[in-house]
């Protein structure tokens, strides 16, 4: 995990007095960093934090090799296929760095199209080719690496790792130049020319991977092996090999453990590949619950039974109230349930970074929208109309759960890796039967579940529990996450304000003073941006509530015992 920072086409004198924009993301990368200047190109600043994950003596960046003079990359990702890439195509790698595999590709002559169809991994990168006066830049396809862009209509181009890296050029260096503020899309990789003033035109945007492909590389399964016919076996085997490839690390390996089902699969079967590797650690879980939270117990049991090195962190209403305003700052949005859904995240990430020498986490995230987690899905009216809703729910992740899952570890120099997404195991699922994939007698996520019965991963009871939402479960089922929130701002908000909310906002109208305080803490930060940055709420489908969270649905049933 990293941070890449790169300006196109505006004055690098100017670019000197407005470093304040490339420290906003300092915190993506605690162990070094780096802002320069290419010489080879006029106006062209380049800045880069360094997260140390993979090569920690050659692996810093902007990466160029001596094979390629003219090449220089930046790129926050993992790509765990990179050394069979080299023996594929016989490459000298100069460094043991994962990312080299892009400049190798592109220098020996792929495509940038080819270059990422070949990429297993999770990445977003800029590559500036000075010979051929181009710059290209892509993002994995779920977009669990996060990357920005700010594009004027004279072409200068900003690209970076959070949105907050950038605004900041808009709104005070850019002298009234109109500007656009967007999340770069998943799955996509753009060109441009660079033209003698370092200003860019875009030549091609281009999607090049569509949710639920074939991945174009050789899979770490060979395609030869897959088979419909015993699926819950593939299941298993595609899960845990997704998992195996994530284990790339010279850093602590831990896992985030909620005590629900997707994090409570991924930490037992991590515990199993730890021992088949030898990992010279006992793996750490962290958890996170507040009074009577059935997380906290649900979690323990987990820890228990796998022998895991647990730690449970507790907090109090007065911490949330504390955390808050952090937190709408670190997530960029004014999503209602994303803020909810990250301030147990963002707390528990702090605990990782303050307490333990964990660097790299696990987590469950991708799980729900893959696998038809959310309640919801109970009521879709067929197996088609939930499918398209779960492919819709993974075009969009990115938006909302793994923008959360991001910035909440990011913000405290933490890797978080989310197995669930990976591309091989995502194509095989999403090829079952639609009708397989529904929740089965009021059990969301059923064929996950039913792949791991009877095989003694996990205590039953942990494997069929109900559905309980992030920010519902770290609390208690008396009373949830959101309510406290809602108690928080009561005060913050004066009564006449949530009255004008909807002459103000004409876009995604505040209803309640919670919703109007994240709007407004978020367009302090990111004026007149809401459009771009959060294009709508997340919300439940096929239902009539007007509340984000599952408590309100009249399928929801996650306060059963354990």
């Amino acid at each position: 995990m990293c941070g890449i920072w790169v300006i196109f086409g505006y004055s690098t004198e100017s670019v000197r007095h407005c470093d304040c924009t490339f420290s906003k993301i300092r915190h993506r990368g605690p162990d070094a960093w780096r802002i320069q200047y290419d010489n080879k190109i006029h106006n062209v600043c380049i800045g880069f934090t360094r997260l140390a994950i993979v090569d920690s003596v050659y692996g810093m960046q902007p990466m160029i090799l001596h094979m390629y003079p003219h090449l220089t990359l930046i790129c926050n990702g993992e790509l765990y296929n990179f050394r069979k890439l080299g023996y594929e195509y016989n490459y000298k790698y100069e460094t043991h760095c994962d990312v080299e595999c892009i400049l190798q590709m592109y220098g020996a002559g792929f495509s940038i199209e080819k270059c990422v169809q070949k990429l297993d991994g999770v990445f977003a990168f800029t590559l500036i080719d000075s010979k051929r006066m181009k710059v290209y830049t892509a993002r994995d396809p779920f977009g669990v690496r996060p990357l920005y862009r700010l594009e004027t209509t004279s072409g200068i181009l900003g690209l970076c790792s959070e949105g907050k890296g950038l605004v900041q050029l808009g709104t005070q260096f850019l002298n009234g130049e109109s500007w656009t503020l967007k999340q770069f899309p998943p799955g996509h990789y753009a060109e441009y020319d660079i033209l003698p003033s370092g200003r860019t035109k875009l030549v091609i945007e281009k999607k090049y991977y569509n949710i639920g492909d074939a991945p174009k590389f050789k899979t770490v399964v060979p395609q030869s092996d897959i088979s419909t016919s015993d699926t819950h076996t593939m299941i298993r085997r595609l899960l845990k090999e997704s998992i195996r490839k994530r284990l790339m690390a010279e850093r602590r390996i831990g896992c985030l453990l909620s005590g629900g089902l997707d994090s409570s699969l991924i930490t037992a079967l991590l515990v199993k590949l730890a021992k088949e590797h030898n990992l010279p650690y006992k793996i750490q879980t962290f958890s996170i619950g507040m009074g009577t939270s059935p997380d906290l117990v649900a979690a323990k049991q987990v820890a228990l039974h796998c022998g895991t090195e647990h730690h449970e962190v507790t907090f109090t209403e007065q911490d949330v109230a504390n955390a808050l305003d952090k937190v709408l700052r670190c997530v960029e949005t004014c999503d209602i349930t994303t803020v909810r859904a990250s301030v147990g995240m963002y707390l528990v990430s702090e605990y990782v970074r303050n307490n333990t020498d964990t660097t790299v986490l696990m987590s469950g995230e991708g799980a729900d929208e893959l696998a038809q987690g959310y309640i919801y899905f109970r009521d879709a009216p067929d197996a088609e109309a939930a499918h398209k809703e779960s492919l819709r729910l993974l075009q969009d992740i990115h938006l909302f759960d793994g923008q959360r899952a991001d910035r909440t570890t990011a913000a405290h120099g933490l890797e978080l890796r989310t197995p669930f997404l990976d591309l091989q195991f995502t194509h095989y699922y999403l090829g079952l039967p639609a009708e397989l994939r529904q929740p089965q007698d009021g059990v969301e996520k059923h064929l996950l579940r039913a792949a791991f019965d009877n095989e003694d991963l996990l205590p039953r009871n942990i494997l069929w529990r109900h559905k309980e939402a992030f920010s519902d479960g770290v609390t208690s089922i008396r009373k949830s996450l959101f309510q406290v929130i809602q108690e928080i701002v009561e005060y913050r908000i004066p009564d006449e304000a949530l009255e004008q909310a909807k002459q103000k906002y004409a876009h995604l109208s505040p209803t309640t003073k919670e919703s109007l305080y994240y709007r407004q803490m978020f367009d302090s930060e990111f004026p007149k941006q809401a459009k771009f940055l959060t294009p709508y709420y997340w919300m439940p489908k096929w239902s009539e509530v007007e509340d984000p969270s599952a408590r309100f649905l009249n399928t929801y049933a996650a306060n059963t015992e354990l």
